[in-house]
């Protein structure tokens, strides 16, 4: 098999981690299912050789099982130096710069206490990580993003727009 072939696999059980992800309401299990993600992924982007992608990744994992004990700035501004530094040593043109910002909106994602910032916010970073996946050519990490975005409005919505649907049609 192929690093390219696995690499795409990895991505593929991934994305179940992903799909689950944002079904959940509470915040620990929404993070725990995206660290285990994120492991998948960032072996992914090794076996593409994209330095820059592997190596946050590999922080974003440290950082997803750290968010579920604490919510701490301190330790958020942590996570976002050790990005801007992963990416400034393993700088290959603008697809660092684009997972960077992707990272930097993730990492303020998994810090915030409210689950529904915590949801806003995860779309933004992936639609940069979207664009990202896109320009290194990797099909299942594209087909990723968008399945996660999807599940993310969906949980979004489970969560959020139904219990007001439901609350306004009782008040007319």
């Amino acid at each position: 098999m192929s690093a390219f072939t696995l690499s795409q696999l990895l991505v593929a059980i991934a994305i179940v981690f992903d799909l689950m992800s944002f079904q959940f309401k509470a915040r620990e299990r929404i993070v725990a299912c995206l660290f285990v993600s994120g492991i998948l992924i960032s072996i992914h982007f090794c076996l593409l050789a994209q330095w820059t992608a592997a190596g946050l990744m590999g922080i974003a994992t440290v950082r997803y099982l750290t968010s579920i004990f604490t919510t701490s700035k301190k330790v958020m501004w942590f996570f976002s130096g050790a990005a801007v530094l992963m990416s400034g040593l393993t700088y290959s043109g603008l697809v660092s710069v684009i997972s960077c910002i992707g990272t930097l909106f993730q990492t303020r994602a998994a810090f915030c206490q409210a689950d529904k910032n915590l949801r806003l916010l995860m779309i933004v970073g992936t639609s940069f990580w979207l664009c990202h996946n896109i320009l290194v050519g990797s099909p299942m990490a594209v087909l990723m993003e968008l399945l996660f975005i999807g599940s993310n409005l969906v949980g979004y919505y489970r969560h959020y727009f139904r219990g007001q649907l439901h609350s306004s049609k009782r008040k007319a």
